[in-house]
């Protein structure tokens, strides 16, 4: 291990991109301690500890929410746009067309997401004060300007976290989005751990078992599912090059079980988090059945039942959503064919593509359903232990911080490959 940390601190231009990102995590972290006044941060704690939606949706946020900070919303509301963008290139004609112009589209579909981001960001906003505002000794009351300085100042911090997940994408060792919610976990893990050690109680010795074990299963499981890969075989057909001939070589097609990584359980996340949000801003609706339908909405949210068939749908779903979106079969089938390489046994072109498919459905099942069930493993365990509520943000909160170090992983080793084999061609 040390002798990899020392390869990649050798890599001029690799440590500086890993000082890069270690710097914009700083500034975000002293983005997340600039509180919004107004707020009982005491009383707001234990709001939080006694709900396990928003402890969820401090999660997601990246820890930020629980000192209601300038970035408390974190970058949920660009999530979620994110979502929306992605779901409507499936039916509309023209945001199809972009996600097949390649570079040039992705930064068209990118720049609209960021527009779609500030009015989700108002509304989570307001939903958000609303939803403090009827806890009691949480938020002050806000005149109208106060209220609107407020919405501005989170909507800005959002925008604020977007631009520095971009910086952090620039730097090609991760997914931006993804490590900002990484280290607003990480930053709060001492913080948690001293409160358990604090309030410690030998009479919940086995909650502290349990959490143990579903940690290492999830940290297991993690790691077997991003890791375990399936290798489909390829053929390059000999061709005669000048007096000589090149190909015939047989290697292998590298397919993932989980392509997807850490994003379906953002985007589960995102979802579960949404409608409780939306609902917020109708419980005292003048008209009955919206008022109902809301306050059914809030109390099916808190509802472990519910909770957990969502959660475990959503994951699953998204799995092979995103799987469907970073994965191209006709692409490959024709830079296989272009460059002389079959399937053997397959026909080139769309034969291929449609194996490849068929192979990527089937081995993404697995995949799909270990995360989902790793991600509700947490779940399980509470249903048979008493005070365990915190065990699944916890469970969620491992599950994001295992994903997300496999990521940089792969990325930092890329990056390295690729360096050595750009050293090699100028020896």
């Amino acid at each position: 291990m040390w002798a990899k940390f020392s390869q990649i601190w050798k890599q001029k231009d690799l440590r500086a991109s890993l000082l890069k990102v270690l710097l914009l995590l700083v500034v975000f972290r002293i983005a997340a301690h600039i509180p919004i006044p107004g707020v009982d941060l005491a009383n707001l704690r234990a709001f939080f500890q006694s709900n396990q939606l928003l402890g969820l949706m401090n999660v997601f946020s990246g820890g930020t929410l629980d000192n209601f900070s300038l970035v408390s919303l974190g970058v949920g509301p660009y999530i979620t746009a994110s979502i929306i963008l992605q779901l409507l290139g499936m039916i509309v004609p023209a945001l199809e067309d972009l996600q097949k112009e390649g570079e040039q589209g992705q930064r068209k579909i990118n720049q609209y997401t960021r527009y779609l981001t500030v009015p989700l960001a108002v509304l989570q906003a307001y939903a958000m004060i609303s939803l403090l505002k009827q806890s009691s000794g949480v938020i002050t009351s806000l005149d109208a300007i106060q209220l609107a300085t407020t919405l501005l100042a989170m909507t800005a911090g959002t925008m604020f976290l977007v631009w520095l997940g971009e910086l952090i994408d620039a730097q090609k060792v991760g997914n931006g989005i993804s490590i900002l919610i990484f280290a607003g976990i990480v930053t709060s893990l001492p913080r948690l751990t001293q409160q358990a050690l604090l309030t410690y109680d030998p009479s919940k010795l086995p909650i502290y078992i349990a959490f143990l074990l579903v940690a290492v299963l999830t940290v297991a499981g993690v790691v077997v599912i991003s890791e375990a890969q399936r290798n489909v075989p390829v053929t390059y057909a000999k061709r005669v090059v000048g007096n000589g001939t090149a190909g015939g070589a047989n290697t292998h097609l590298p397919l993932r079980v989980n392509m997807a990584g850490v994003i379906p359980i953002i985007f589960a996340i995102s979802i579960v988090l949404f409608p409780p949000m939306v609902a917020q801003f109708f419980v005292r609706a003048k008209t009955a059945w919206l008022a109902d339908a809301a306050n059914w909405v809030l109390v099916a949210s808190q509802n472990q039942l519910v909770y957990g068939i969502s959660y475990f749908v959503l994951v699953f779903a998204f799995t092979y959503f995103y799987t469907a979106i970073v994965f191209k079969p006709e692409r490959i089938a024709e830079n296989l064919q272009k460059q002389g390489g079959y399937v053997p046994g397959i026909r080139p072109g769309k034969p291929t593509a449609d194996y490849l498919t068929y192979t990527v459905n089937r081995i993404t099942l697995a995949g799909a359903a270990a995360i989902a069930a790793i991600a509700i493993l947490p779940l399980l365990v509470q249903q048979f232990l008493t005070g365990s509520q915190n065990l699944v943000v916890g469970g969620s909160s491992l599950l994001i911080i295992v994903s997300v170090v496999l990521e940089i992983v792969r990325q930092v080793e890329s990056q390295m490959t690729m360096r050595e084999y750009d050293y090699d061609s100028i020896k």
